[in-house]
């Protein structure tokens, strides 16, 4: 009897003594699956914030471009037609980095100055297109020592005086050797030659040049020829003008022309 009392004392003492252990081991394990679980939620919280911001950076990228859209539009809207076209043929520096040294920029050719080179030329090609006119109007009128107008009739030089003299900013000499002298006409060589290119002779032995004509296209030139004869249109071709040709000059050129 006893003994079976010294059993239940040492039963009861050993489950006094484990309860609390028990009790505290359940707590520890509660608090760490609440640590977790918290955790996760602010681990799943800071992805779906991260996901907002990004989604709202987004939304702003979209927004300003879509502005600078709208602000592109106006402004072409608001521009003028001229200043518009110099603003989109503008070419853009070219810039090359050096090692160890800032960034060179130099500008380059763009489309403008491709544009500027067109206006010069349809600039020369409609003073040609006049001076043309003018020359060919006076076909079948007689030849005049002197003469410089339709109203009494052109020498060689006079003829070319009178197609020129209104349209180059330059002073356009009286005779044929002085026209040939020219300093702002180039020197140009004959398989070069254009609608509106001197054409110039010697035909009696006097200095450089003694007669002139202009250029008309297709191996032709017109021309107040002599005493005698009317204004016309000849070949460079035939004989006589082969033997005493002596070369060519260009009058009308962006940088002469009014």
């Amino acid at each position: 009897m006893a003994r079976m009392n010294r059993i239940s004392i040492t039963l009861c003492a050993l489950l006094f003594t484990t309860l609390p252990f028990t009790s505290h081991s359940w707590a520890s394990t509660q608090t760490r699956l609440a640590a977790d679980v918290s955790h996760v939620a602010k681990k799943s919280d800071k992805k779906k914030s991260a996901a907002k911001t990004q989604k709202k950076g987004k939304a702003r990228q979209k927004a300003a471009k879509n502005s600078r859209k709208i602000t592109s539009s106006a402004t072409a809207r608001a521009l003028p037609a001229n200043r518009l076209q110099r603003v989109a043929l503008t070419a853009p520096p070219k810039c090359a980095a050096r090692k160890g040294r800032h960034a060179v920029c130099m500008k380059r050719k763009g489309r403008a100055s491709g544009t500027l080179a067109d206006a010069h030329k349809l600039k020369v090609q409609k003073a040609t297109t006049t001076a043309m006119n003018k020359l060919m109007k006076q076909i079948g009128k007689p030849y005049r020592w002197g003469g410089s107008s339709p109203r009494t009739g052109f020498d060689c030089s006079g003829l070319v005086y009178y197609a020129y003299k209104d349209l180059v900013k330059i002073r356009i000499p009286r005779t044929a050797n002085e026209m040939y002298h020219l300093r702002d006409a180039a020197p140009i060589e004959r398989g070069e030659l254009k609608n509106g290119d001197l054409v110039f002779f010697r035909t009696q032995g006097r200095g450089a040049a003694d007669h002139v004509g202009v250029y008309v296209g297709d191996g032709k030139f017109i021309q107040s020829p002599r005493s005698g004869r009317e204004i016309q249109i000849t070949s460079l071709s035939d004989n006589y003008w082969q033997r005493h040709y002596v070369g060519a000059r260009r009058v009308m050129t962006p940088g002469t022309i009014r």
